[in-house]
């Protein structure tokens, strides 16, 4: 048991004090066989039973809410929402977890169904706590191992805010909020079918924690629960009955576990009988149409397929073919100070992209795949255009920000003291290879691709309809029929879909050359933001398919140039020089070590997307039932995809997003900053 919700933030000097998370404080106490369990220490009370917790997570919240029934109950491409209150140790998901590889192991017809768990904690565990914890309860009980394994290799930072984490070997999707419970679960969006079918309410108890019980958690309660939603908890104090009773809720007491003598059941406008039956939700599309295979397309197609859809994917050229194909791109994210972290696009979408990809990489560990999507590199922003300060920076946890002594700065980087004055160190920050990712991408088994142009799209009363031509012989066109289409083509989306926003037009091209020895030797050893970026990287033998690359040498690449309404894709020399120019505006002293002619400098050109608030569009196309989009990602593609692609696939599929319905408000293809015209300059 443990706390989401406490009384109100303490004013401090630091203006992102109210978005700073505490971390739990834990005092260690015997249990009744003698070993030390964690209490907290802002609420006294312990963080699960002293005779078994697992044993107690297990008859209160799954047995209780009728789990193994309803789990085992669900079809193909159905998903079942739990919603906890008090993340704590994560036991209770852990034995939730359990339940759910079981019962996939033994019945075939669960493989396509989906298991999402939402959770808050206010006050979260340290991982080095956690850790101490959970390897206590891995001696205990070794069929949590793997999970626990897991758990601990994917725990996010302690940001305010949603954590997506997605177990997709069993199809588990847990959303972690951080944060005031009541705040978080203000901002969950309701679905327009679907919600929370069981709610585990496991804080810490009344006599504790009364804010957790408030009327505005079981308001919220109300407001998220599918229609046959239940809940249980282990509390029978009064204030959790009126709560449930006042909300929308039928209340039982039976059995409480251990030295408890009662606990709540409850449930919604259904018997006990019928919620063991419930349907839970449907991805309604056994097969989408996924138009553009640049990083838009590719997540779209993935995340489909993670779920169960048959996905066929077209593109005019080829995987990679347009903006997305660049040899490396540096994952880093664009710092907000933290007041405004947990709503800003660019910090949620760097958090969630990082993950996805070290995931992607350890899951794909096969003999086809050949080069490592990531490539672990730190970053350094020297806050040439940045929104925030080298101090501003220091209230992020080290994991996510930090500012480095000037002295290790410099030997970081191979730069001098005065060039790293100020700047922020991004530690997690990566290059990603969209070469090994596309080909991860394509080798799952629900994917097809096709190379073909799409002429036109036509939706139906049962589906939609693609008339489409080979690209390379141009034969004469057929059609390829599905239940829904993603247009994910770029600033050439509107074409397709006359309804979305025509995005500016933005030519950008990325210069790299291969150093010599003397050049290597004094080029900067991790890449750099400074209003533009360079990164040296060692090309593979696959690199060489999309771009003029030296196989297994050392390479660097700078850029890029941003030429606004220009889809030219010819590569020019100086725009090779504007890109030099740039880096070395910002880091003078690079002039003596990159090479003053650029003419047989390499190069590649991509047309980006560019809305006027530079956020993608995400979410149905205007006046269509069945055709979506998720397009208009500007040069931050392969940071937004991977969560964008979640939120759209989580609309089609009437699940609760892992943003805010603000965030949501601002990538909706039909948001009302669409519609103000853009000025020459923008």
């Amino acid at each position: 048991m443990t706390s989401t919700t406490s009384a109100t933030v303490t004013t401090a000097t630091h203006p992102d004090a109210a978005a700073t998370i505490t971390p739990a404080r834990i005092v260690w106490q015997p249990d009744d066989q003698g070993s030390l369990v964690p209490v907290s220490g802002e609420f006294g009370d312990v963080y699960f039973s002293q005779v078994d917790g697992l044993a107690e997570s297990r008859y209160v919240f799954i047995e209780h809410n009728h789990l193994p029934a309803r789990l085992q109950a669900l079809g193909a491409r159905q998903s079942f929402t739990v919603a906890e209150i008090g993340f704590g140790t994560g036991l209770n998901v852990l034995a939730l977890w359990q339940l759910w590889r079981a019962l996939r192991s033994e019945h075939t017809h669960l493989k396509d169904a989906q298991l999402h768990i939402i959770t808050t904690e206010k006050y979260p565990l340290m991982l080095s706590d956690l850790t101490q914890i959970l390897r206590m309860w891995q001696t205990r009980a070794p069929e949590l191992g793997a999970m626990i394994n897991a758990l601990l290799a994917a725990y996010p930072p302690l940001l305010a805010g949603c954590h997506r984490l997605n177990f997709a070997a069993d199809n588990l999707t847990l959303d972690i909020w951080l944060g005031d419970a009541q705040e978080s679960l203000a901002r969950l969006v309701k679905p327009n079918f679907g919600g929370v079918d069981a709610w585990f309410l496991d804080g810490f108890a009344p006599s504790c924690n009364e804010d957790l019980w408030a009327t505005a958690i079981f308001a919220a309660m109300q407001r998220l629960s599918s229609p046959t939603a239940t809940a249980a908890t282990f509390s029978c104090a009064g204030v959790v009955k009126r709560g449930l009773k006042e909300h929308g809720f039928s209340i039982k007491k039976v059995k409480g576990f251990g030295r408890k003598r009662e606990m709540l059941t409850a449930w919604r406008d259904a018997s006990e009988t019928d919620a063991t039956t419930q349907a839970a939700p449907i991805l309604p599309y056994r097969h989408v149409a996924v138009i553009g295979a640049g990083v838009s397309g590719l997540m779209a197609a993935y995340t489909l397929a993670a779920r169960g859809v048959q996905v066929t994917l077209i593109d005019k050229q080829a995987p990679l073919a347009g903006a997305s194909g660049n040899p490396r791109a540096l994952l880093a994210p664009k710092m907000t100070p933290l007041a405004h972290a947990a709503e800003h696009l660019h910090t949620v979408s760097y958090l969630y992209s990082g993950r996805f990809y070290r995931q992607l990489d350890a899951g794909l560990q096969t003999a086809n795949h050949v080069d490592p999507i990531v490539t672990p590199t730190g970053t350094m922003d020297l806050l040439t255009k940045a929104n925030i300060t080298a101090d501003q920076a220091c209230a992020y946890p080290s994991d996510v920000a930090t500012v480095l002594e000037t002295e290790e700065a410099a030997a970081q980087t191979r730069l001098s003291a005065s060039t790293v004055q100020p700047h922020v160190y991004l530690p997690n920050a990566a290059l990603i290879n969209p070469q090994a990712l596309a080909h991860s991408v394509l080798s799952h088994p629900n994917i097809t691709y096709r190379t073909a142009m799409v002429e036109t799209l036509d939706e139906t009363t049962d589906g939609v309809h693609l008339q489409v031509k080979d690209a390379e012989s141009n034969a004469k066109a057929d059609t390829i029929k599905a239940d829904a289409a993603i247009v994910c083509s770029a600033y050439e989306s509107h074409q397709l879909a006359p309804q979305l926003f025509a995005c500016r037009q933005i030519r950008g091209q990325l210069s790299w050359f291969t150093p010599n020895a003397k050049q290597q030797d004094n080029l900067p050893t991790l890449p750099l933001k400074y209003g533009g970026y360079c990164a040296p990287f060692v090309a593979t033998a696959s690199d060489a398919a999309l771009n003029p690359v030296r196989s297994g040498q050392q390479q660097f690449l700078l850029g890029a140039s941003f030429v606004r309404n220009d889809t030219d894709t010819t590569i020019r020399v100086d725009e090779h020089q504007h890109n030099r120019d740039k880096l070395i505006s910002a880091i003078p002293e690079l002039d003596e070590v990159l090479p003053n002619d650029v003419h047989d400098w390499q190069a590649r050109v991509g047309i980006r997307a560019q809305t006027p608030d530079y956020h993608p569009l995400v979410g149905p196309v205007a006046d269509t039932a069945r055709i979506w989009t998720l397009c208009g990602m500007g040069s931050k593609g392969y940071a937004f995809a991977p969560l964008c692609a979640q939120i759209l696939v989580d609309m089609m599929a009437g699940r609760i997003p892992p943003v805010s319905q603000r965030l949501l408000d601002s990538l909706s293809p039909t948001r009302p900053r669409l519609q103000r015209p853009l000025t020459a300059d923008k």
